[in-house]
């Protein structure tokens, strides 16, 4: 089986996902980033890369564990992750024994990568909604997750060896998107979500998991809640040293979902839409877009913005698409298309 070829274009449209978001904030609360970016595509408006904690009466998932049981319910927590963590989707078949043993060899797969992407375990038995989304004929099926949009990957059960390239892939097109966050390897024995999902090696890895303590603690703090000790964490790391490529992103992405907290997608947009020229509205739902893996959209419209305005409104939205470049990331084709339409727009 070869390796389809991946690009940031297949975060697009591949598979409609919207009905699994979760309903608006109502007596549980708002979570980090928790607006959308309301248009159509794949599961906007997922939550900060912390939302994993508990999801009330519906039971959420913990983004720091190496595999998780995911429902039709609980989806939009894994989407959520994903806005950090690479997530590999398994859907098996309870009734199906050795389909359910495939969560065990990918999450071994998963622990070999020091946690570089997550585990999320759906038995198609008990949610068959996300079966008839993903479109998929049977079972084991796997599907990678990022910024909350599918990238198909392969279906059946492949020994470790050929699960490996795909996942290489996968990761290399999460670098390309700026999500380059981890989950706990643990002892093993984490994520009871699937049989056989602590099967296996032992495979602790402190040394390969480890973080940098100031990336920790930005991810701890993420974890809690804490948006704002998690940008004074990655500011320090910077501090220390200008060169970490991934305390940058990681600031970035968070300051991206401080700024959009608790933002009302639908009237953003509408502002945005009633004037043209507002940059602070224009920026907003560039922001949403970014957040929604829109970037392609949230480029054009700064771009947009710089070329009709001047003056400190020019700087304004200049300055603002250049920190979403920080965001995406330096090497992403859509960073180095967006400069040239930044650099003829602004000259």
């Amino acid at each position: 089986m070869s390796k389809p070829p991946f690009t940031a274009a297949a975060l697009r449209g591949a598979v409609d996902l919207s009905a699994f978001k979760r309903p608006a904030p109502g007596a549980g609360g708002s979570r980090p980033g928790s607006a959308g970016a309301g248009d159509s595509g794949g599961v906007s408006g997922a939550a900060g890369p912390g939302a994993g904690g508990s999801a009330g009466a519906g039971g959420g998932v913990s983004s720091s564990e190496l595999v998780v049981s995911v429902t039709d319910a609980t989806f939009q927590d894994v989407a959520s992750t994903s806005l950090r963590v690479p997530v590999v989707v398994v859907l098996w078949s309870s009734r199906l024994g050795q389909t359910a043993s495939f969560v065990g060899v990918m999450a071994d797969v998963a622990r070999d990568s020091g946690g570089r992407f997550q585990v999320a375990s759906v038995d198609v038995d008990t949610s068959p909604g996300l079966l008839r989304a993903f479109q998929i004929q049977s079972v084991p099926a796997s599907i990678g997750l990022i910024q909350g949009q599918p990238v198909p990957l392969f279906v059946g059960a492949l020994p470790p060896h050929e699960i490996q390239p795909w996942i290489d892939e996968l990761l290399k097109l999460a670098v390309q998107m700026g999500i380059t966050g981890r989950v706990s390897v643990g002892d093993g024995s984490e994520g009871s979500a699937g049989p056989a999902a602590g099967d296996g090696a032992d495979g602790d890895g402190p040394d390969e998991a480890d973080l940098p303590p100031l990336h920790q603690a930005a991810y701890d703090a993420i974890e809690r809640g804490d948006l704002a000790a998690a940008v004074a964490a990655y500011e320090q790391a910077l501090k220390e040293n200008p060169a970490d490529a991934e305390a940058a992103l990681g600031l970035g992405q968070v300051r991206l979902l401080t700024r959009t907290e608790g933002v009302d997608p639908v009237a953003a947009r509408a502002a945005a839409a009633a004037d043209p020229l507002d940059v602070a509205a224009q920026t907003v739902v560039a922001d949403l877009d970014v957040l929604g893996g829109h970037v392609v959209d949230a480029f054009a419209r700064l771009v947009d913005t710089v070329r009709n305005t001047s003056g400190d409104d020019r700087n304004a939205a200049r300055q603002h698409l250049l920190g979403l470049f920080d965001v995406v990331g330096a090497g992403d084709e859509r960073v180095v298309t967006a400069r040239k339409a930044l650099m003829s727009a602004l000259f």
